[in-house]
This record gives structure tokens, sequence and C-alpha cells, in this order.
């Protein structure tokens, strides 16, 4: 088979598939259809600013979801001393009239009867007459719960009958809320289920997980509903396109090139891992995880990949220099021992640390060999970051700067490299820094050609299963339609 043939039946499939309605970034979900009431927290501690903050959160999750009579509908409960309706589950039929409405929504800007609200939504914003449909297998009955402060009420009895009556509750808690509060109203998993933000203006951090806890169809790749060339990588709600070995992916994040040359790259790698309190022990192994995934990707040697592990909280420890271990199975084993240090957060100090020391001769730095660091926190950093984070970049360093849920976008921003969007990631669940790491995997790579970082194959080995994976899809398309199977026999039988 040539080159000539495969480009041609390549050509040919992508031609029967451009018809197919597809999201370019990849972001395409169904919602299983849902009875979803929002509570919200209107009490005289959330002044109107922050107020709007929830509207537009409220706003951002409908955005997400397939609104419609047949599909989820949507509530909302107001409520402070009292409680009021804003609007039943059965009042709004499309995700347009959803929004204004809630953009009209006013607080009411007195006390805090959060028992008083969930027993509305038991009693009231849950039944029949409010458009609620019957208890079932085939639709989720979910409140989010928004507040700020200690309710006036009890919550705990009145939120263990919310939840015995099949309703899944999530508690979003802001600013000084009391944590016990949210734990007594969410559902199990409560890791799943409770959610903090330090204050309103970054409530709509939260949005992205929302939109993904909604949404039933998680394995996109199965089902076929992507346009990857090569591999297809499912999260929920949405996939990622990569290549094979000996292959990159081209910038339009779905089709492959094949490598021209190169067995890998010098580099010298740094981590600084943030240890601080707020981290806690079960999420400091998932980044742990996420540390090693990312040495998974690298070819490690004396003259390629060096990896150095920096862990800071309230000071800074250097847990291993670069070039102390020569192989991966070294390094992922030093990265799992690794101890929690369970302090505050001074990044700025461990970006000081980075450049004074890290990256010095003493500790294993190479002259010459482009230095990459990684910084990862979850929270705003308690010192300042601006003078070290631009000598950084100054010195040559090129920043990657990785932010899990009250991490501050700014400080990211600021730590990160030109082009700032390329060199900030930010997830609001730490279970997804894995879908980072992915991402991570073919930037840090220095050189022009991507393909440097990979170790090269035959190209003509990569053609064969270029050839295997057009030959699969042809036969999913030979039972997707007629005129599918009809074109591409046609060119089959010209050649």
């Amino acid at each position: 088979l040539t080159i000539n043939y495969v480009v041609l039946r390549l050509s040919i499939v992508l031609s029967l598939t451009s018809s197919q309605k597809q999201n370019s970034a990849g972001t395409l979900c169904r919602t299983k259809p849902t009875d979803l009431v929002f509570i919200i927290d209107s009490s005289r501690s959330v002044r109107p600013h922050e107020f709007e903050k929830v509207k537009v959160f409220m706003s951002r999750v409908i955005e997400g979801l397939d609104v419609g009579p047949n599909s989820t509908r949507v509530g909302v409960i107001n409520y402070a001393s009292a409680v009021k309706n804003e609007f039943s589950l059965k009042t709004y039929q499309t995700k347009a009239a959803l929004l204004q409405a809630v953009r009209r929504i006013e607080p009411l800007s007195t006390g805090t009867m959060t028992g008083l609200a969930i027993q509305f939504a038991i009693s009231r914003a849950f039944s029949d007459s409010e458009g609620a449909r019957v208890r079932s297998p085939n639709f989720n009955k979910v409140a989010i719960v928004v507040t700020d402060g200690r309710p006036q009420d009890g919550v705990q009895d009145v939120a263990a009958r919310a939840r015995a009556a099949g309703i899944e509750i999530f508690a979003i808690g802001v600013g000084r809320v009391d944590m016990h509060t949210l734990r007594q109203i969410a559902s199990q998993p409560q890791d799943e289920h409770v959610d903090y933000v330090e204050s309103y203006s970054v409530i709509e951090k939260l949005t992205h997980k929302f939109q993904e806890a909604f949404c039933v169809v998680s394995d996109l790749c199965a089902t076929g509903d992507h346009d990857c060339e090569q591999i297809c990588t499912s999260t929920p709600g949405a996939y990622t396109c990569a290549c094979k070995e000996g292959f990159t992916l081209n910038s339009d994040g779905k089709t492959c090139s094949a490598c021209s040359g190169g067995s890998g790259s010098a580099l010298d790698l740094v981590f600084l891992i943030d240890g601080s309190k707020s981290v806690r022990p079960e999420n400091f192994e998932l980044v742990k995880r996420f540390i090693n995934q990312i040495v998974d990707s690298l070819e490690v040697s004396d003259r390629q990949a060096q990896v150095g592990l920096v862990q800071y909280s309230s000071s800074v420890r250097q847990e291993f220099p670069l070039g102390q271990f020569k192989n991966k199975k070294d390094i992922k084993a030093a990265v799992k021992k690794m101890a929690y240090m369970e302090k505050g957060t001074m990044t700025g100090q461990a970006l000081k640390y980075l450049i004074d020391s890290s990256f010095s001769i003493i500790n294993g730095a190479r002259p010459g060999v482009p230095k990459v660091g990684i910084v990862f926190t979850d929270g705003r950093s308690q010192d300042y970051i601006t003078d070290a984070a631009k000598k950084a970049k100054d010195l040559g360093f090129r920043m990657f700067a990785v932010g899990v849920g009250n991490a501050v976008e700014d400080e990211l921003r600021e730590i990160a490299s030109e082009p700032v969007a390329e060199h900030y990631f930010y997830t609001a669940d730490f279970r997804t820094i894995s879908n980072i790491g992915k991402k991570l995997q073919m930037k840090i790579c220095i050189e022009e050609d991507p393909c440097e970082c990979k170790s090269i194959v035959k190209f003509q080995t990569k053609v064969e299963d270029l050839i295997n994976s057009l030959q699969r899809k042809y036969i999913l398309w030979k039972k997707r339609g007629k005129v599918a199977y009809k074109t591409l026999s046609s060119h089959r039988e010209r050649n």
C-alpha cells in the first residue's frame, strides 16, 4: 500500500464525516432527565454584588443542561428568614426563559433558615403539583444548596428526610460557612457532594463540576461521538484526542502527523508541589499520581529528561534534586514515598527556591539545557509571588501553573509563561487533574518539533496502523448509513 493510497482513503473518510454535528472543543454531553432545584441563601450576609455571582453560577449550570418538559426541569427557591418560591419545575420549559427568570431574582436580605428551605423543597418544590415527576430510575431529583453562614434552624433531620425521599443534595459553602452544617445537608459520598469556595467571586469555578455531574454520556469515545484520527480519551461529558507513539497531534487537536526523527530532548524539569493543609491527604495522593503521569511521558536519562521535586507549605523542602534518579521507575517510587507537609501556602518562597536552588548546577541542573517548572497549588499564596514569578520567566525558565479548587487564577496567570493561555490550567476538582496531566504531556516539550519528545518507530508500521483504523471506521460508518457505504465502495472499486 502506498502513502498516496492512505491519504486518499483518509480524505474519503473525512469527507463522509464532515456533515456530522460536532463541537470543535470536544464538549458533547447529553444530560439525563433531571428535576433540579436550586436552594439559594440570600440572607443579609450575602451582599447584592455577591448574590449576582450566585445568579451567574446558576445560569452557567443551566446553560450546560438539556432543558425541556421531557428532559431537565429547573426550579429555584430563594430563602432567608422566609422562603420564596422564585419559580417551579413546571414554570419554564426552555433554557432561554429560565436564564431570563434567573436574572430577575432579587435577594431577600434577612436571616438564614436553611432547614425551612429544605423542608419547602420536600413538601412543595419536588411535588407533583409543581412539576416534579414520579420517582423513577429514569429521572434524577437533585437539589443544590448554596449558603454562606450558620443556619438559624436545624438541618440534619430535614436533610435526612429529603435524601430518603430520593433527592440527591449538593451543598456549597462560601466564606465563613459552617462546614459541619454542609456535611449534615449533603448526600453521600460527601467528597462529591460538599464544596467550599472562599468567596462568592470564585463560585463560578464550580460550574464545570456540576455540568459534568449532570452528564449521562461519559464515554463519548465508545459512542463514536468524536472525530479523533487515532486515539480518543473520554472525560465526563467530553473527550480529548491523542496520537500513537511516533505521531504528534496537530494544532486542530484531532489529526496526527508522522514524526520526522529524533530520539528525545534534553530537559531539566522541576515540580513545585503545594503540600498545604487545605489539599488534604486523599487529594495529595491524587497529586502524586498527577506527577507520575507527567513522568511517564518523558524520556528519562543523563542525556534526556531529568526530574526534580520540591514540596512547599509554610516552608520549602526539596524531595529530590535534578539527576538524582536516572530512570522513570526510581522517580515514580520516590514520588509515591513523598510525605505530606500539611501547613501553609508560601508559593512565593517556593518560586524563589526554584530560582536560587532547584535549577543550580550544584543541584544537578545542566548548563544550556532548557528549564521547565510546573507549579501546583490549591489556594491563594500567603506571601508575595510577583517578583519571583517574573524573575523565573526573565531567566528563561518555562513556567506552567496548575490550580485546583480555591486556587486564584490571577496568581496562576502571573506564574505562567507566555502565551499564558497555554501555560496555566485550572480545575475545580482534584479528581480531574489527570486531564490536565494529559494536556501537559505534549506542552512540556521544548523543541519546536514535538516529535523530538518521543522515540520514533518506523513510519511504515504507523501507516499500517492508520489503515487498520480507517477500516474499522469504515465498518462503523457502513452500519450508520447507505450513503457512506456506497461512496467508500465506489472508491475502492476504482482503486
